[in-house]
């Protein structure tokens, strides 16, 4: 049995070295895009017009006077890289690699666009509005290619994993102080603007990516349940519940297997899952609300 069970380990191990080198010219072109986007969209809604939205960028916004944007962007990159490895583990601080060190250059590379792009910032409400918008889609982008920005990124999946809450309360936790410490550098009229940006960011991150919520819940039939299990569990450290069925019209019993999965975690599942087995049946559903922890194989709730 232990025998078995160490050759289904080796083979979701194959699994996600498939998915994590699919398409790869592909996903890093897209990463690209996302963060030149990101980056764009940076210097000329935000950083001119001080509004502090959370996030590494946001704190290279309220330090502006005492360090160069792009230089703090990667200094806070680095420290929360390093944490990363420390507390998440090398598979997940590999996937904010590029992208903490490619942000900081193209905030650097783009910091004159304003210079050939002039927009009046005398309706900062349509600029929170479109830069929201487009800083919103650049990250869906680059979630969508299996990338992250880095950033506090990585420091809302620790808040998560150690002190059991979601990826959504741990951001409004880590965004939510940033901007209220930007309101007393730039007024409180920039915090509403900042409340404004966060929730397009949050909504278009999630259309972009999948859906409309920050989580999914994925049920999925399979010919090759051992390995789907597997795979979701010891790979990508997902709980899963196991759950018996029998079909209506061949009366054949079976069992779906059910996991939540945050939005930005969502490409390995997909993409494993067809690795896996290509014909299993998939089915993908808005997760608005979840609660409740796992530990091990055992769902608590």
């Amino acid at each position: 049995m232990r025998l078995f069970r160490k050759l289904k380990e080796k083979e979701a191990k194959k699994v996600l070295k498939i998915v994590e080198t699919a398409h790869l010219f592909k996903r890093y072109v897209f990463l690209l895009i996302g963060i030149s986007i990101y980056a764009i969209a940076y210097n000329l809604f935000f950083f001119k017009n001080n509004i502090v939205y959370g996030g590494a960028s946001g704190i290279s916004i309220i330090t502006q006077e005492l360090i160069d944007p792009s230089k703090m962007i990667l200094i806070l990159n680095a420290f929360f890289l390093i944490l990363s490895f420390i507390f998440l583990g090398r598979k997940k601080s590999m996937d904010s690699l590029v992208g903490s060190l490619l942000f900081p250059l193209m905030v650097k590379l783009t910091a004159n666009v304003g210079d050939y792009i002039q927009i009046e910032n005398d309706n900062l409400l349509l600029i929170a509005i479109v830069g929201g918008v487009c800083i919103g889609a650049a990250a869906g982008i680059v979630f969508k290619s299996g990338f992250t920005t880095g950033g506090t990124d990585i420091l809302n999946q620790i808040v998560a994993k150690y002190f059991k809450v979601s990826i959504g309360t741990s951001m409004l936790m880590t965004d939510g102080i940033i901007v209220l410490v930007g309101g007393f550098f730039f007024g409180w009229t920039r915090v509403l603007y900042a409340i404004i940006v966060l929730y397009i960011i949050n909504i278009m991150v999630d259309k972009v990516v999948l859906g409309i919520s920050s989580n999914k819940a994925v049920y999925i039939t399979t010919t090759e349940d051992d390995l789907m299990c597997d795979y979701l569990l010891n790979e990508l450290k997902l709980g899963i519940t196991l759950i018996e069925t029998r079909g209506g019209y061949t009366n054949k019993r079976d069992q779906i297997i059910l996991c939540v999965v945050p939005t930005s975690e969502y490409f390995k599942v997909r993409e494993g899952v067809h690795q896996i087995d290509k014909n299993a049946v998939v089915l993908v559903t808005d997760a608005y609300e979840t609660s409740g922890t796992y530990q091990g194989n055992t769902s608590i709730i």
